[in-house]
């Protein structure tokens, strides 16, 4: 399914198989998530590249053909493929453990064509090992939804009084993670969605409410997964002195002015960049021990278009996710 230009639909194409090249493996795609990344390609919000490109990127597949230099992937074995999708190796954030900061970083399903096709080639150093016990479709959202998620977390700090705003498919991760790990989850969604609210109280939220109400309890901590700049200044109001504020999407809208006394008391307002592929094997080896489980909703591969319109309408409630015979 190829984007030719943001804001058209995507075209069902014929393409030739693409050949792995040094480094590289072809993966057959079983399964590829559907993210609020994707959308942001799709309708324009991240710069269009001038060319087609096919989106996606948290991709389930197995490895169909092999380039030189792959390491220990084989023929066979069944691996998911994340956001970031190429990295340099050289420059001084790869030598210092921040390979998300990569200068050069090329991103799967943007730079790099994605998952929502039968085949994909995918950089073996950023291929992980699925985990054992779950499903194709079920492992996808882990692979952006869990991973951006389980770092946003790690940046928001080890309090115990958790916000998140937005609870879609990454909130319906890391509360799990976030409960696992003894915390109090307080979740925030649009005004009158009594279904999200629900879901979040179903997976153990003590609170659930619009964005713009304030939780019954001042916060450690706030993770925005909602791109809207304006809960910037009402996730401020709401976490305690000392509280952090993370930015977990790649694009929001802008960020209005604020007082500074909302700021003051050294509360912090920080993003969260791509991931690293400690981030990766870290989050993939605690997943089953939770253990994590993810509701997915699916479609068929030809079926995209229909998944972007759910997810930009807020009707998934979990994580949409492409099958791929």
């Amino acid at each position: 399914m190829v984007l030719d230009e943001p804001g058209r639909p995507l075209r069902d194409a014929e393409i030739p198989p693409p050949a792995p090249g040094p480094g590289q493996v072809r993966l057959r795609v079983r399964a590829c998530g559907v993210c609020r990344t994707d959308l942001h390609v799709v309708d324009g919000e991240l710069p269009h590249l001038g060319r087609p490109l096919i989106p996606g990127h948290q991709i389930v597949g197995t490895v169909e053909a092999r380039g030189d230099v792959v390491g220990e992937l084989r023929v066979g074995d069944r691996v998911g493929v994340p956001w970031l999708g190429w990295t340099c190796g050289e420059c001084r954030f790869c030598r210092s453990g921040r390979e998300n900061l990569c200068p050069e970083a090329r991103f799967t399903g943007y730079q790099i064509d994605g998952g929502y096709a039968e085949l994909a080639i995918a950089d073996a150093r950023y291929c992980f090992p699925i985990p054992v016990g779950y499903a194709d479709q079920q492992a996808a959202p882990l692979l952006c939804a869990g991973l951006i998620g389980y770092r946003a977390l790690r940046m928001a700090g080890d309090g115990e009084r958790l916000g998140l705003y937005g609870f879609g498919a990454a909130a319906h991760i890391v509360i799990q993670v976030a409960r696992y790990q003894g915390r109090r989850v307080f979740a925030f969604t649009r005004a009158g969605d009594v279904v999200g609210q629900g879901f979040a109280l179903d997976l153990g939220a003590s609170w659930a409410g619009d964005a713009s109400a304030a939780p019954p309890e001042p916060l450690d901590a706030a993770i925005l997964f909602a791109p809207a700049g304006e809960l910037v200044p009402a996730a401020l109001r709401a976490v305690d002195r000392g509280g952090t504020v993370v930015c977990a999407g790649i694009h929001m809208s802008d960020i209005p002015p604020f007082p500074y006394r909302i700021l003051w008391e050294e509360r912090v307002v920080r993003s969260v960049a791509n991931l690293t592929r400690r981030d990766g094997d870290e989050f993939l080896a605690l997943a089953p021990r939770i253990p994590v489980r993810t509701e997915v909703r699916t479609y068929p591969l030809a079926s995209a278009n229909e998944a972007l319109d759910d997810l930009r309408a807020g009707r998934i409630r979990g994580a949409a996710v492409l099958t791929v015979a």
